[in-house]
């Protein structure tokens, strides 16, 4: 009878063991998921630059730049007079 309860509890011990193991793996692969990614070399940073007249945000490829900064459209340009 002995044997049999030292047995149990040994199964029951190597259980809970393998559980927590699988767990814990578990837990680190979820947390390696949500990690963001590292932008690659090949990723394109781009400038952000507001209008002066809207504050609107745009690329500063697209923004038109007067004597008086930067503006999101010729009208905006033109209204500040720059």
């Amino acid at each position: 009878m002995k044997y049999l309860l030292v047995t149990a509890i040994a199964v029951l011990v190597f259980w809970l063991w393998r559980h927590s193991r699988k767990a814990e793996k578990n837990a680190a692969e979820n947390a390696r998921k949500a990690r963001p990614r590292r932008a690659s070399k090949e990723t394109k940073v781009t400038q952000m630059v507001a209008c002066d007249v809207c504050h609107v945000h745009l690329p500063r490829s697209e923004a038109l730049i007067g004597s008086k900064g930067i503006y999101c459209s010729d009208e905006h340009r033109r209204q500040a007079g720059g």
